[in-house]
């Protein structure tokens, strides 16, 4: 597949996983999308998900190989289960969480703010709990 085509796959994922379009998921995903591969932006398919809660989509992407760690946009996102925790998007920090997500990465690359402060802060007491219980600890935010 050249390039031309990877990318334009791309950007139909990320659009798809931010409308919770479970069908067009699937179709570009046999198509050969990555699951992995960030839009122009830098926003990644899984990011996409996570921060509008679509669950379902999450774990397509997840099962099709999207690693429930990676960082997404330029700068200015972070990671999935931050995303998910930001918005109390319970179910999909389940699902990130059951696919092997670290509750205590820290977006930003290690210099920002972690799921469970995103939780706390929303405040989001349920996701809190999940990620408490997936062994997330709990910090003094600097600042």
């Amino acid at each position: 597949m050249n390039r031309r085509r990877r990318k334009k796959l791309s950007q139909h994922l990320v659009v798809a996983a931010m409308l919770g379009d479970a069908s067009r998921v699937t179709s570009l995903l046999r198509a050969g999308a990555d699951p992995e591969a960030a839009n122009t932006e830098g926003t990644t398919p899984l990011y996409a998900a996570s921060v509008h809660g679509v669950a379902e989509i999450a774990r397509l992407l997840l099962a099709a190989g999207a690693s429930p760690d990676t960082e997404s946009g330029h700068g200015t996102e972070g990671t999935p289960l931050c995303a998910a925790a930001c918005w109390g998007h319970t179910e999909t920090v389940r699902e990130l969480l059951a696919h092997g997500a670290d509750p205590n990465v820290h977006e930003d690359h290690g210099a920002g703010r972690s799921p469970l402060d995103w939780a706390l802060s929303g405040p989001y007491p349920e996701a809190a709990e999940l990620l408490l219980a997936a062994g997330a600890t709990a910090h003094e935010e600097t600042t």
